[in-house]
C-alpha cells in the first residue's frame, strides 16, 4: 500500500530511531483493471496503456492512442497493542510509559496517469507517471513507541517513458527508463533522561532528567529529505498459441542518496556542550529495489481468461540503513534490517460476456520481506498478506471505458519486539493487528 518507503527506511535511520504495504513500501496499485483480478496476468494482459508499467512490450497490441488517468485509494486499518514494552536495562529495564498510539493508519490517495501511442506498425511509444514506492503513519506523541516512531510520510513520483517493439507476430520487446522523485518526513521522540544518564549519571536528577522514558522531558527529532533516482525497465511477450500468452517484466534498483535536515526540538541544555542533537543536514545511499514479474494469459473461451503472476523484489538489499550527520558530534544513525527477497503469486479470472461489460475476480499471496519481530519497525509493521479483489469494466462506446476495482488485504497478525539502536536501546513490545481497503477507478480513452 501507499505508505511505504526504503526511502522511509532510510529517513527513518536519520530519525534516530526505528523505520519503517505490497510487502515491504512499495506500491502496488498502478492501474485499476489489474486491480480487479490481483494484478494477475499484469505483465501479460494489455488491456489499456497501464501496461505501460506492467510490461511495456504489451504496448504493442494497443491498436490506437489511450490515455488512461486513474485514482486508487488505499484505506488501512493499524492497532497496536502493547505487550511489555521496555526500557533498556542500562536504566532499569522498567516500562514504557504511553498508550498504544491510537489508529496509525492514514487514508492516501495514490493517483497515476498512462499514455501510449503506435509510431508505426511496429513501435509504439508510451509515458507513465505514477508512485510505486510510499506509506504514511502516524501515532500519538505520548505513545509508547514515540523512541521508535512518531510520524512518517513518503510521497514518490516515477517519470517512466517506454519503447516497445513488435519483432514478429510472436514476439514483442520493451524498454523504458526511469526518474523517480522522493519526499520524505520522519519524526521521533528522544529519550532525553536515559541519554543524561549515560552520560552524567546522577548529576540529570539535579537539573530535571533524572527519570528516564518521562514524556515531559522528551526531545523531538523531525528530518525532512528528498532526492532524485534513476534506473531502467525492461519487458517482452511472447505470444505461444492463439489463446495462450506470456509476458515478462524486469524493473531495475534505483540507487538515491538522500540529502535532508534534520531539526531537533525541546532539547536539554544538559546537551549543550556535548553537541549533540544540534540541527544538522546529513546524507544516506539507499537502493529501492529490483523486481521481476512472469505473467500468462490463457483464453479458455471466447468470454473466459485465466491470468497468473508471480513476482519476485529483492529486498535483500536492505542490510542496513545508516545516516552520517554533518555534525561531526552527532553519531550516525543505524538502523539493522536484514530484510529477505519476496515472492507475490496471484492467479486472476476475466469474463467478458460482450463488448459493453467485463468482469474481474483474483486473489494473490504476498510475502513480506521483514525476518522476524526483532526486525520489524512501527513505520512499516509489514507482515504476509491474502488479497482478495473484485472489478468490473463499463464500455458504453467503442473507445470509451469505466475500470473499477476493490480489494481487501487480510494481513497476519505482527508481532514486534524491535531494540533502539541509535539512543538508549529501549524494545518495543506488542503485536499489529492491520487490514487494508483498496477502491480504484480509472478511465480509459482510446483515440
Amino acid at each position: 500500500m501507499q505508505k511505504a518507503g526504503k526511502c522511509l527506511l532510510v529517513l527513518s535511520a536519520c530519525c534516530a530511531g526505528g523505520q519503517a504495504t505490497a510487502a515491504g513500501f512499495a506500491i502496488t496499485e498502478n492501474g485499476a483493471s489489474g486491480l480487479g483480478n490481483a494484478f494477475a496476468g499484469a505483465a501479460a494482459v494489455a488491456e489499456d496503456a497501464s501496461t505501460v508499467w506492467f510490461n511495456p512490450a504489451a504496448m504493442t497490441l494497443l491498436e490506437d492512442r489511450q490515455f488512461a488517468p486513474a485514482l486508487h485509494v488505499i484505506v488501512p486499518r493499524v492497532e497496536f497493542r502493547n505487550d511489555g514494552s521496555s526500557l533498556t536495562p542500562l536504566v532499569g529495564n522498567g516500562p514504557v510509559s504511553g498508550g498504544d498510539g491510537g489508529g496509525a493508519g492514514a487514508v492516501i490517495p495514490v493517483p497515476n496517469v498512462y499514455y501510449t501511442q503506435p509510431l508505426n506498425d511496429s513501435i509504439t511509444f508510451g509515458l507513465g507517471i505514477n508512485a510505486p514506492f510510499g506509506f504514511t503513519t502516524n501515532y500519538n506523541e505520548d505513545w509508547v513507541g514515540r523512541y521508535h516512531a512518531i510520524d512518517t510520510e513518503l510521497l514518490t513520483v516515477n517519470f517512466n517513458p517506454n519503447i516497445g517493439w513488435k519483432v514478429n507476430d510472436s514476439l514483442a520487446l520493451g524498454f523504458g527508463l526511469n526518474a523517480l522523485y522522493f519526499d520524505g518526513k520522519l519524526s521521533s521522540a528522544i529519550d532525553q533522561s536515559s541519554i543524561c544518564l549515560g552520560l552524567l549519571g546522577a548529576a540529570c536528577g539535579g537539573i530535571g532528567l533524572g527519570r528516564p522514558g518521562n514524556p515531559a522531558t522528551d526531545g523531538k527529532v523531525r528530518f525532512e529529505g528528498d532526492d532524485w533516482g534513476y534506473g531502467y525497465n525492461l519487458g517482452a511477450l511472447f505470444k505461444v498459441s492463439e489463446s495462450f500468452r506470456i509476458g515478462a517484466s524486469y524493473r531495475s534498483a534505483i540507487g538515491i542518496e538522500v540529502r535532508g535536515e534534520a531539526d531537533f526540538d525541546n532539547i536539554s541544555p544538559a546537551f549543550a556542550t556535548s553537541g549533540l542533537f544540534a540541527d544538522s543536514s546529513g546524507s544516506a545511499e539507499i537502493d529501492l529495489p529490483a523486481s521481476f514479474s512472469l505473467s500468462s494469459l490463457y483464453q479458455l473461451t471466447d468470454a473466459w481468461s485465466l491470468l497468473g503472476d508471480v513476482t519476485w523484489t529483492d529486498w535483500s538489499r536492505f542490510d542496513e540503513l545508516r545516516l552520517e550527520f554533518d555534525n561531526p558530534n552527532q553519531p550516525d544513525s543505524v538502523t539493522t534490517q536484514d530484510w529477505e527477497d519476496s515472492y507475490r503469486y496471484s492467479l486472476g479470472l476475466r469474463y467478458q460476456p460482450e463488448t459493453v461489460w467485463t468482469y474481474r475476480a483474483g486473489m494473490a499471496y504476498d510475502e513480506t520481506p521483514v525476518p522476524n519481530a526483532e526486525r520489524r519497525t512501527p513505520r512499516i509493521p509489514d507482515q504476509d498478506r491474502l488479497w482478495l479483489a473484485l472489478g468490473l469494466s463499463y464500455a458504453p462506446v467503442e473507445n470509451l471505458r469505466l475500470d473499477l476495482g476493490y480489494a481487501h488485504l487480510v494481513i497476519r497478525d505482527a508481532t514486534i519486539e524491535n531494540t533502539l539502536e541509535s539512543q538508549a536501546p529501549h524494545v518495543l513490545r506488542g503485536n499489529y493487528e492491520v487490514e487494508v481497503d483498496i477502491v480504484s477507478a480509472q478511465l480509459n480513452w482510446g483515440f
